[in-house]
């Protein structure tokens, strides 16, 4: 069966890459190989437009990368809490960064009532955070204001929802430097907009979320 020259030229381009690291520098990939210690968690949307490392001009090693629909933190979401505990565990990162972006179809998909079949499982999640500020955006007439302002609120949800989990508080509950942070993309700029949320410690939750250790 011939491979579609799509499927073809990405392995044309693996290639083309290796040979362009190799020129700038004949041990980057034995370097690269011997570990990893990134500084960084990135919990983002996994939307083929929002690229981690190029996005924040990051190399290889410098970003550790968690990427689901609408960058959601869910507690009972094996996947993300296994990233989320090596990261802060075993790397030890310092910083981990909650990025949505704007236009995300999971958010929108949140603001709609069509079923899309089984995203509308994990949609929901995204609907809890729109009932928890329904006042807020049935308020803003323009539907592009509005979607633009769900896009924020869910990032900075997500932001205190990994704060209240048991894995970043035992790190704080140790002293261990760790700060989580939301921003936003925007698709058609570029531009990272920070929304200025930055949690460094369990103080900044509910009372009712602090967990005894």
């Amino acid at each position: 069966m011939q491979k579609d020259s799509f499927y073809k030229q990405l392995i044309d381009n693996n290639k083309g890459w290796v040979e362009e690291q190799l020129a700038k520098d004949p041990e980057y990939f034995e370097k690269l190989a011997k570990g990893q210690q990134p500084p960084v968690l990135w919990i983002g949307c996994a939307d083929s437009r929002v690229p981690a490392n190029q996005i924040i001009g990051a190399q290889p090693g410098e970003v550790f990368v968690h990427r689901n629909i609408a960058n959601m933190v869910i507690h009972s979401d094996m996947n993300m809490l296994s990233v989320l505990d090596y990261a802060v565990n075993a790397l030890k990162v310092k910083h981990v960064i909650v990025c949505g972006h704007y236009g995300c179809g999971g958010v929108q998909a949140a603001m709609k009532n069509s079923s899309i079949g089984i995203i509308d499982n994990w949609v929901r999640h995204i609907k809890d955070v729109y009932r928890l500020h329904k006042d807020r955006l049935d308020a803003i007439q323009d539907e592009k204001e509005r979607f633009d302002t769900f896009v924020e609120i869910n990032v900075k949800e997500q932001v205190f929802d990994l704060a209240k989990t048991s894995i970043v508080q035992a790190a704080w509950h140790k002293e261990q430097e760790l700060h989580l942070h939301g921003w936003v993309y925007g698709l058609d700029s570029g531009i990272i907009k920070d929304l200025e949320v930055n949690v460094s410690n369990d103080s900044q939750l509910d009372h009712v979320y602090q967990l005894n250790f």
